[in-house]
């Protein structure tokens, strides 16, 4: 017979083994997430998002992230193709494209992805010279990506980036590039310096060309004026002497007689125009008296 006082505890029993059946049937799968389900341990497919329903003990769900997932790789010894150790580390991304595959192809994917970029990563710097792995870091990323995501494609993985971090050589390669650089530098500096002195040169050379060029114009029109200053003077001379008469010119002959015979000379020159010039002061003096 049914005690009447374990009622009340039997419908709280059931009520929470409802409840926590319901809590297991029922799935609300966010935009970002899929919902890998097995009937009796095998896959009927994807489900989601929004409400899923599932079936308790028969169904089991395996949670599928589809957002862009960002993994790190430690840093790692690997060997140049001329046998120089470096350390290298890197970070890589990937997202998801078919969650069934990733389910399904692959037991972990995070631990088969790490070592395979691991491996890869050795493998691409061994083809690779140590002078190239410092200067062509973007084609090392190409690389890596490449052979990623030719290996991840078969997990329904898509690796979208890959982005090495640092690269460390090996000390005694640091110190000949610090050299290098060094070396470097001061060749600027010599160059920079000879440039400006080359240039300084050059400007000064330019500055005394451009003052000879100056000067010589300046003395060109010097000249050019005193030559049309005389020239001005011998038209006035001119212009002033047609207007002077014969008697006028013969006065100024006798005055500068007069000046040479107040001089110490015995000895004086007579012009052979002066002969012919007294004759014409002589006559017209004669006209005139």
């Amino acid at each position: 017979m049914l005690d009447f006082n374990l009622v009340p505890l039997l419908i709280v029993l059931i009520v929470i083994v409802v409840i926590f059946i319901l809590a297991k049937s029922i799935r609300v799968v966010p935009e970002y997430q899929r919902l890998i389900v097995f009937r009796l341990g095998r896959s009927i497919g994807e489900r989601g998002p929004g409400f899923v329903m599932l079936i308790p003990v028969v169904d089991k769900a395996v949670m599928v992230d589809l957002r862009e997932q960002v993994r790190e790789i430690p840093v790692q010894t690997s060997i140049t193709k001329d046998n120089a150790p470096i350390s290298i580390d890197f970070i890589w991304f990937y997202k998801v494209i078919e969650p069934i595959k990733t389910v399904l192809q692959v037991g972990n994917f995070e631990l088969a992805a790490q070592g395979i970029a691991t491996t890869t990563l050795r493998s691409v710097i061994g083809s690779i010279y140590l002078d190239s792995v410092l200067s062509e870091r973007e084609q090392i990323n190409n690389a890596l990506r490449t052979r990623l995501d030719e290996v991840t494609e078969r997990w329904g993985v898509k690796v979208t980036n890959v982005e090495i971090r640092e690269i460390i050589p090996p000390r005694e390669v640091q110190e000949s590039m610090n050299r290098q650089l060094s070396a470097e530098r001061v060749r600027r500096a010599a160059v920079t310096e000879s440039l400006g002195t080359r240039e300084a040169a050059i400007n000064v050379a330019d500055g005394q060309k451009q003052a000879s060029i100056l000067q010589a114009e300046g003395a060109r029109q010097a000249q050019m004026l005193n030559a049309e200053g005389y020239a001005k003077a011998l038209e006035t001379i001119f212009n002033a002497a047609k207007e002077i008469d014969s008697k006028t010119i013969t006065l100024k002959y006798f005055d500068t007689l007069k000046e040479l015979g107040a001089g110490a000379s015995t000895k004086y020159i007579f012009p052979m125009e002066f002969t012919s010039m007294l004759g014409d002061f002589i006559k017209t003096r004669n006209k005139d008296s």
